[in-house]
């Protein structure tokens, strides 16, 4: 990357997690100038590579040392704000395990070091006799929702092109697929927040069904701290929940009910916006029949939920001049998930919120890129633009720019876990490629997936730790870190941002775009196919993108380093983008948001028998995701160093567990080792695990390969589980390597 490059710089909105291009006085920077002073290392605006805020950050580098600092604020001469991964972010690309070179696995049993060429030679040899011997499908891709946006891109473009297969999903899967579904059928457009993040500021009042971002995204609770009352639901008292005017506790897996029971208590106490209702929207009349049974005495029986604080949650709601309804993880990640959030946006759409200025329905995407990520074509469904893959138009389009006969596209596959569940079967894949994905970690039912990955003929992995995955790999292939690589990230709210590289990558490691055109050009693809430029990827994408619900084709690097702020849908070069979505219309043919009948339904699996307790999986503030970049981190493992599970005194008395000490939680698919932390507002019928932690500390042990009909989402949230106690002399801390 040139000088000149590295220095490029770009201007925000002002928002806490955007960044600036201005120096830490808050004077603008002058472009061309070495940014840290006399030639002793240089400056880069960039984002922090965790979660969908991309907050923006200022890299300098200055001889081996990389310092991050918040972006000033355009226009504030203030910095924004950084959690704790952020602010220890740079400290994972200096990490005594980072991979270097190739890895290919001898028969020895033992991964051994190997040039580019023999890695990608072999990978490549390996998938033509696969292929040719099976079919296409029997080669697989897995893609991640940190990818930046050229990567998501360029990885569904191999898969379909290079490779020929159906057989591609991502991590994002288990993330947003819920709230996407369900965003799809009411509003026609899926975008986590159809509004800019700062809204929330001027709201009167926020509902935030199944989030806890004061650990998983602490920047965001600047702005709900700014708005008004607080409406959490969630059935622990997360540090989220604290800050809330009102905490709703719901038992696990029940939230659809507690939606519908709002709902009924909407219309039932004169809430009903009904201009908002017939002018606006569809479908209401089949819903309201479905929700009229949810009485506040049958939604308090199924939820444990109070009538007075559902009757307060509705008041509170419909009294608000500006308001929000929220959902996050814990909503979602269900097998009824879609339903639940549909049933989340029909009390939206009730209250009269979406397509208001300053009101609205909202989705809090996790991962840093799980918008960008899903919208352009590494989701087994979908081409870029978020274009359907069954629709015959959207094939022509995309094989157009692709340069192909659209009949040579393969139709949708299966879902992630689907995917994951068949691999080494007879049907399914018998290769697979993984990209910025650990589902060692981070799948559901995870130790069948362990077992499946292992079954696999050849299993690739790029990556630049040895994560859990990466350790069972055949194929091990180093590749650039955030800090050391250029290209786009879409946020939460739809905004596309810039990532610049400060650093060059370490010698022998290769950028993921390279790593694609070198094995696509050994499959027999043209090289003028492929570009292995970040700009020049993302320039095809644009023309990709044209035209689709996610319509990328107005921007560019050009407008971006020049300081505008972008969102999607931006179909032309003179476009502003389009920050507040359905302020005229929906995303439907008719203009009108959809209501969407749903009815509950428990859980795929209920306590009961000697799996008497609810387990329930999140995030905590120290790591993220499957803590594959954060465990390398000396701060955050100080901090939370080892898996534990929360329980309630009483609960762990009877199960014969202390405080301190360590337990093992049981599921009908496997048992998780993790030390006691005993707290006294949980409920007493349910545990908690972060699922950060590998070996015999991995949470996803527990969990279940059930999944929402209409998403692919697995059910995360609930597993019936036990717990006892460990002996002195097997006491382990659960945080062996997972392979």
């Amino acid at each position: 990357m040139s000088d000149a490059r590295a220095e490029e710089t770009a201007r925000a909105d002002g928002t806490d997690h955007a960044g600036a291009g201005r120096l830490p006085d808050g004077t603008d920077r002058p472009d061309g100038t070495d940014h840290a002073g006399t030639g002793t290392g240089r400056t880069v605006l960039t984002h922090c590579p965790y979660c969908a805020l991309q907050c923006g950050t200022e890299l300098t580098s200055a001889g081996d040392r990389v310092t991050v600092a918040p972006a000033v604020l355009a226009g504030t001469g203030k910095r924004g704000g950084l959690c704790q991964k952020g602010w220890t972010a740079p400290e994972v690309l200096t990490t005594a395990d980072r991979l270097r070179t190739p890895l290919v696995r001898g028969a020895d049993g033992r991964l051994a070091p190997a040039t580019w060429d023999e890695a990608l030679d072999l990978v490549a040899g390996r998938l033509t006799e696969l292929r040719d011997a099976h079919g296409p499908d029997a080669v697989g891709v897995f893609g991640g929702g940190g990818l930046t946006n050229e990567k998501a891109y360029l990885l569904g473009k191999f898969a379909r092109v290079a490779l020929g297969t159906s057989r591609i999903d991502y991590n994002g899967r288990f993330c947003m697929s819920s709230a996407a579904a369900a965003g799809n059928a009411a509003f026609g457009v899926d975008r986590g927040l159809p509004f800019p993040v700062t809204d929330l500021e001027g709201a009167d009042v926020v509902l935030l069904a199944g989030a806890n971002p004061a650990e998983t995204m602490p920047p965001l609770v600047r702005h709900l701290d700014r708005a008004g009352a607080l409406v959490v639901v969630d059935p622990r008292r997360t540090a989220t929940a604290e800050r809330a005017a009102l905490h709703l506790r719901p038992a696990p897996g029940t939230d659809l009910a507690l939606a519908l029971g709002l709902l009924q208590l909407t219309v039932v106490d004169g809430h009903l916006d009904r201009a908002y209702v017939e002018e606006r929207t569809g479908g209401f009349e089949e819903t309201w029949r479905r929700a009229l049974a949810w009485t506040p005495e049958r939604t308090e029986r199924t939820t444990g939920v109070p009538v007075a604080a559902q009757r307060e949650a509705v008041r509170l709601l419909a009294g608000a001049r500006r308001a929000y309804v929220l959902t996050g993880r814990g909503a979602e990640q269900h097998s009824k998930g879609t339903d639940t959030v549909s049933a989340f946006i029909n009390l939206a759409l009730a209250l009269g919120l979406p397509g208001r200025e300053g009101s609205g329905y909202g989705c809090l995407t996790g991962q840093g890129n799980g918008q960008g990520g899903r919208e352009l074509g590494q989701k087994s469904d979908q081409l870029p633009g978020y274009r359907l893959i069954t629709d015959p138009a959207a094939r022509a389009h995309v094989a157009g720019v692709w340069g192909v006969d659209p009949e040579r596209l393969p139709g949708p596959g299966p879902s992630a876990y689907e995917l994951l569940d068949s691999l080494g079967t007879e049907h399914g894949p018998r290769a697979l490629l993984v990209f910025g994905s650990n589902p060692v970690v981070s799948a559901p039912h995870a130790g069948h997936v362990t077992e499946r990955l292992a079954a696999l003929d050849l299993l690739v992995v790029a990556d630049f730790v040895p994560s859990e995955t990466a350790r069972l790999a055949d194929v091990v292939l180093p590749v650039t870190q955030w800090a050391e690589e250029e290209g786009t990230l879409t946020s939460l709210e739809g905004r596309v941002l810039r990532r610049r590289g400060l650093l060059d990558p370490p010698p022998g490691v290769r950028s993921d775009l390279e790593v694609l055109r070198g094995l696509a050009v050994r499959l027999g693809e043209p090289a003028e196919r492929w570009p292995d430029r970040p700009g020049e990827v993302f320039d095809e994408l644009r023309r990709a993108t044209a035209g689709g619900r996610a319509d990328y084709s107005g921007v560019s690097y050009e407008r971006l380093d020049a300081g505008e702020v972008l969102h999607w849908p931006c179909p032309a070069p003179g476009h502003p983008g389009t920050p507040r979505l359905f302020l005229d219309s929906f995303g439907h043919p008719d203009g009108r948001a959809r209501f969407v009948p749903v009815e509950h339904r428990d859980a795929a699996e209920q306590p009961g028998g000697s799996f008497d307790l609810y387990g329930t999986t999140g995030r905590v503030l120290a790591h993220y995701q499957s803590g594959a970049q954060t465990r390398r981190v000396e701060r955050l493992a100080e901090a939370v160093p080892e898996a534990y599970v929360e329980i309630h005194p009483d609960t762990a008395r009877r199960a014969g567990v202390v405080q301190g000490g360590l337990a093992r939680v049981v599921s009908a698919r496997g048992a998780v080792v993790a030390r006691v932390r005993t707290v006294e507002s949980l409920r007493t019928d349910t545990v908690f695990l972060p699922f950060h932690f590998p070996g015999e500390g991995r949470a996803n042990l527990l969990t279940s390969g059930a999944l929402d009909p209409r998403s692919g989402m697995p059910e995360f949230k609930v597993s019936a589980v036990r717990v006892e106690p460990v002996d002195e002399e097997e006491q382990t801390t659960g945080t062996g390597d997972g392979t």
